[in-house]
């Protein structure tokens, strides 16, 4: 894993777009889309429509990786799991 940002496609509302994430993002924004049984694209589209104009999308998909971890992290220290 190099860090450096890889551009994948999407389709957005069936209009196709291109972001660029680093890979651990990319693999992180697909197993959450996994775990919630929902389509990449779906996911993409909903962060999409959220992240209002002065962010992009990229940014909104690595917030959603982040609050996703720390909500993770969270229950288990909560729970009393390392």
């Amino acid at each position: 894993m190099s860090g450096r940002p890889v551009k994948r496609s999407l389709t957005l509302r069936g209009h196709r777009t291109s972001v660029s994430l680093e890979d651990e993002f990319w693999q992180a924004f697909r197993k959450i889309a996994a775990a919630q049984n929902r389509p990449i694209n779906a996911l993409a589209a909903e962060l999409d429509e959220a992240r209002g104009n002065d962010m992009g999308l990229a940014s909104a998909i690595r917030l959603f990786v982040l609050r996703h971890l720390q909500s993770r992290l969270r229950d288990s220290v909560d729970k009393g799991q390392p």
